[in-house]
């Protein structure tokens, strides 16, 4: 009979029906055998896991990048060119020569080692799903009980037993009631704040959300009270932990194929790069082919074609800015510190920069905007004579008594003290201090009471000091003055539950019945009411309507409302005390508790709330500042949303909310094109969205991001994983969060504060811009490097810098202050300003042209210094009259013999110019107490130009200093109070490593030789600061520009809307 297929809503079908569908039988279940083929046909009941990419594949995934590729065939091709030369040479090939190769491709090494330990990150949200299912069942299998099941074989039709505490193993259809009261733990799942009410009774409603399945226990939650048979109905991937796992799976795969902005940002960077790379490339070699392709004898002269291979290896390494991804992490990595100070733990490293272009937040209410708190805001008794009513106002956010006081006009009353009784005596849950905080044990709404009773029957409203060391006095005085003896559970029919009472001290008094429930059905039984003066009235229809009036206008306000009562006069009860009493039957059948709750005697009224968080209010300010907007998406109903809405500000207090407040399932129904317009309609203002279910959060990230939104999506059950997987930063509760939400998230909030979020977006956006500042830096520096070996390649110099060196200031000295540039404190008005926009570029036109004059100028004085010295020599005047340079020995060369090196013999010495040929000699030079040896043309070679090459490379590293200074601040001027240097002392002390670093590699006898430099005297280091210094003085003419033009943009912006004010 293995025929049978999944049941389509069988909560709309009666349990009968169930049977029928499913081939079962409450009283039998299923034979094994059917079981069995059962199992073979649905498959087991768990969650598959899903194979992720294999080692390889991930590591050939951090090679496919432009930049990556370009660097690997440098370090091939550098490679090649070294056992080429050894061979020419007719030596061995060294460690040494082989250094540029081997650093180079150390670094791409790196960079895959630490893709493939994020990537290789499987999905730790579908273990965390897997694990919330039961692992065994209690079933029934051909008419008999099997205790322990494995939970993975249970299969539709099979017939469960189910008891408080358990978790439930399948999707399944509540069949009978073994208890008068069955309540589910659904938070995880549905969002809902309180546990729920479950029945056999069906729904008439094919199509609805999952809070209205009032007769379905979901796989994964869990029975807060009361006991069940259950029909399995749907096993696996079929039921709603299993839809939540494909809609994460699929939010991952979506997800997976976006590229968070920064990154689209550095891949076109990137692609820019690698055309402009080749361009450069392309352009070194037709100006130069003439030096070794010879086309009028159709001959390659391999030796120079290799000098301009290494030419194009050097471009490579310049132009590409290989400590960029380290430097990029670091500033990550800073700034997730930062955010784990001020309580957001981020996950992946990519959300802290994601979070400064937010341009939507949906925000799920309870615990987030809330406290997840239950706390009692206003009590209402009856006044004296029956006239009118006493009120009073409860402040207090958390279950600490000492937090708020109850508001009290005078020294309380007969009715409040009576309320407080039943409060404190009608309730089987409390609240402790654990840890310094404390918490609620029990149902919420009833430790929301005992809070309530230390404050109202404190001294003037507040609860008693004794409260910090763990006590409640107030509590445990009335519980001892009033023994309960029998307890008349909640049942849904009367919507109330009540305890018998005996407050005599010897026992001998009359008992009392105290009662709390829903206050209309409560205020229907009740034919008197206690006055706070302390006299019975009869209850009148003038009273009732007030109270009426009291509860709607509480429900209105979201609050939750409870009513209390009482009754002395109980008849055969009156004396009851125990099982064995004569009356003990009547406690047996609860069909029989309407009965007893008749004729009572109303008391008064409390209407709770799960409180705003008091700091929210002025978050959302600073989100409407910021041009962030908020979307509310809960699993509440509508009315407790928009009233917690108006009252956190998302909505004006009078505000009309039409196209602006949805109930998930009604949005869900209009047609997709309307409800992008109604979300476009309010792209200025907040929406709420009530009853949302898992898919309904999932589709509303979508829809915001196809309209081109940045999305950050709060929660904390396992129903909102999906949306968190997909929306562009998932933020989840640290406190409250199910282990499947966090880590579905990008971002944990340590406190599940909201505000704690805007606090991120801050700091994310003062990231962002910190970044950009390094990136400019760094970039500024690879342009001044191609300007440097292009100059050198277009003039026909001896090459000035090599690989090496290149790849030593990009990923050393370049390091530190490129970091410290993330220290950069942000600006003052950075929540002021609106989102920046995703297509935003990293580096503007104007930026772009600004680093293109300040590389040319680098260029020009790296190659300036390299001939200045070698024009400077013995014989030669002082350059500018101020600076010897002849000292160190070296013969001057004039520019043109400089620029047609390569026609010197080296083998004759024998210069070949068009104006004839000579003979060429050189003095040997000395640096650092050693004389470096050259006699003819291999001045020009290796070992001759050491010190020109190192006068190069120290005037771009301390260029690189300055231009460290200059960016501090995009178009701040370096002297202006706000910009100066001082404001990031990081920086200063990661400018004095930097050139620390580099004094290191000229004076350290053992590391000078694999840089290929020498020491420099202070003489040539005044040269160095020389060609170093007009960096600062360029740079502020161009901020000034800058400055210039931001201004006329924010004129010409200004005009535009006093314009359209005046059209208006």
């Amino acid at each position: 009979m293995a025929g049978v297929e999944l049941m389509a809503a069988p909560w709309a079908r009666e349990v009968e029906a169930v049977e029928k569908e499913l081939d079962t039988s409450v009283e039998e279940g299923l034979e094994d055998g059917e079981a069995e083929a059962r199992l073979e046909k649905f498959g087991k009941n768990e969650l598959p896991k899903e194979e992720g990419s294999s080692f390889w594949e991930l590591v050939l995934e951090q090679f496919d990048d432009p930049l990556v590729k370009i660097l690997l065939v440098a370090a091939v091709v550098s490679a090649l060119i070294a056992m080429y030369e050894a061979y020419e040479a007719g030596k061995a090939l060294t460690l040494e020569s082989l250094v540029e190769s081997g650093v180079i491709l150390l670094i791409l090494i790196l960079n895959a080692i630490v893709g493939v330990y994020q990537e290789s990150n499987a999905e730790a949200s579908l273990e965390a799903l897997k694990a919330m299912q039961a692992a065994t069942a209690r079933v029934r299998r051909g008419g008999n009980w099997t205790p322990n099941l494995p939970a993975e074989d249970l299969v539709p039709g099979d017939v469960i037993e189910l008891n408080v505490g358990d978790c439930v193993p399948a999707d399944c259809r509540v069949a009978e009631l073994k208890t008068t009261t069955l309540r589910a733990e659904q938070s995880a799942l549905t969002g809902e704040s309180v546990s729920v009410s479950k029945s056999e009774d069906k729904i008439d409603k094919e199509d609805c959300e999952i809070q209205s399945k009032s007769n379905m226990l979901f796989s994964g939650t869990m029975l807060a009270n009361g006991h069940a048979i259950c029909i399995v109905t749907g096993t696996g991937m079929s039921t709603e932990m299993g839809k939540i796992q494909e809609q994460l799976q699929a939010a991952a795969a979506e997800r997976a194929e976006e590229k968070t902005p920064l990154k689209q940002k550095l891949e076109e960077f990137s692609d820019m790069l690698q055309w402009v790379i080749s361009l450069i490339c392309v352009l070194v070699w037709l100006i130069n082919y003439h030096m070794f392709i010879d086309l009028e004898n159709m001959s390659i002269d391999f030796k120079a074609a290799i000098y301009y291979f290494q030419i194009a290896v050097a471009l490579a390494v310049a132009a590409i800015p290989e400590g960029l991804p380290t430097v990029i992490t670091m500033c990550l990595a800073l700034g997730t510190r930062k955010m784990a100070a001020r309580n957001s733990i981020v996950r992946k490293l990519p959300a802290v920069e994601t979070l400064g272009c937010t341009t939507v937040i949906c925000s799920d209410k309870t615990g987030t905007l809330t406290t997840n708190m239950m706390s009692v805001r206003r009590v209402i008794v009856v006044g004296a004579g029956g006239k009118g009513t006493d009120e009073v106002a409860v402040s207090g956010a958390t279950y600490n008594p000492l937090d708020g006081e109850a508001q009290l006009s005078n020294a309380g009353g007969a009715a409040l003290e009576k309320l407080a009784l039943v409060a404190s005596v009608c309730n089987s849950s409390s609240v402790e201090l654990v840890k310094g905080t404390w918490k609620h044990v029990g149902a919420p709404t009833e430790a929301a009471l005992t809070v309530l009773v230390e404050k109202l029957l404190g001294s003037n409203g507040k609860a008693s000091p004794s409260v910090a060391k763990g006590q409640l006095p107030v509590n445990e005085s009335l519980k001892a003055s009033a023994e309960a003896v029998a307890t008349l559970e909640f049942t849904r029919d009367r919507k109330s539950m009540s305890v018998i009472v005996n407050s005599g001290k010897t026992r001998q008094s009359a008992n009392e019945l105290l009662v709390k429930g829903a206050p209309e059905t409560l205020l229907e039984r009740c034919s008197h009411v206690l006055t706070n003066d302390g006299k019975r009235v009869e209850m009148s229809a003038a009273i009732k309507k007030e109270m009426q009036e009291r509860i709607a206008e509480m429900a209105g306000k979201a609050l939750r409302t409870l009513g209390f009562a009482m009754k002395s006069e109980l008849g055969a009860l009156s004396d009851y005390n125990g099982t064995h009493h004569s009356a003990a039957a009547q406690l047996r059948d609860p069909a029989n508790f309407a009965k007893i709750e008749t004729d009572l005697t109303f008391v008064g009224l409390v209407g709770m709330q799960d409180p705003p968080r008091a700091e929210v209010r002025s978050s959302m300010e600073a989100c409407r500042n910021a041009g962030i907007r908020v979307m509310v998406i809960t699993g509440d109903n509508r009315i407790t949303a928009e009233a917690v809405c108006r009252e956190i500000s998302v909505f004006g207090e009078d505000e009309d909310l039409t196209d602006k407040s949805f109930v998930g399932h009604d949005f869900s129904k209009l047609p997709v094109e309307n409800q992008r317009e109604l979300l476009a309609k309010n792209a200025n203002t907040g929406m709420v969205f009530s009853r949302a279910e898992p898919a309904f959060k999932q589709h509303i990230v979508k829809l915001l991001k196809e309209q081109g939104n940045v999305v950050a999506m709060t929660g904390d059950g396992v129903n909102d994983a999906p949306a968190l997987k997909l929306a562009d930063i998932g933020v989840a509760m640290g406190i409250a969060g199910t282990e499947v939400a966090r880590e579905a998230s990008d971002m944990i909030l340590a406190d599940d504060n909201f505000s704690t979020i805007v606090a991120s977006v801050q700091e994310g956006r003062s990231i962002y811009d910190n970044m950009r500042a390094f990136i400019r830096y760094m970039i500024s520096s690879n342009i001044g490097e191609v300007f440097s070996i292009f100059f050198v390649a277009a003039l026909g110099l001896p090459e000035g810098m090599v690989p090496i060196q290149l790849l030593w200031v990009n990923l050393v000295t370049d390091g530190p202050p490129a970091t410290a540039l993330g220290f950069n404190p942000s600006d003052p008005d950075i929540m002021t300003k609106p989102p920046r926009d995703k297509s935003e570029p990293l580096i503007s036109t104007w930026v772009m042209a600004r680093y293109i004059i300040v590389g040319l100028y680098v260029g020009i004085a790296t190659v300036g210094v390299f001939v200045t010295w070698y024009m400077h020599g013995v014989g030669s005047e002082p350059f500018l009259g101020l600076i010897d340079l002849s000292k160190d020995g070296h013969t001057s060369v004039d520019f043109h013999h400089l620029s047609n090196w390569e026609k010197c013999d080296p083998d004759t010495n024998l210069f070949h110019l068009d104006d004839g040929t000579h003979k060429f000699s050189a003095n040997s030079w000395t640096a650092g107490g050693l004389t470096y040896d050259v006699s003819g043309c291999d001045y020009f070679g290796e070992v001759g130009k050491k010190k020109a090459s190192t006068l190069s490379l120290s005037v771009l590293v301390t260029i690189e200093m300055f231009n460290a200074l200059n960016a501090i601040s995009e178009d701040g001027s370096l002297f202006a109070p706000g910009t100066h240097p001082f404001v990031n002392p990081y920086l200063l002390l990661a400018m004095a490593s930097s050139f620390a670093l580099h004094f290191m590699i000229l004076y350290v006898p053992s590391l000078a030789p694999m840089f290929d430099v020498v020491p420099l005297s202070s003489e040539e280091w005044a040269l160095v600061i020389l060609y170093s210094a007009p960096v600062v003085l360029i740079d502020e003419v161009l901020k000034l520009v800058g400055r210039i033009m931001n201004a006329s943009a924010l004129r010409r912006r200004r005009a535009r809307i006093e314009a359209s004010k005046k059209e208006q």
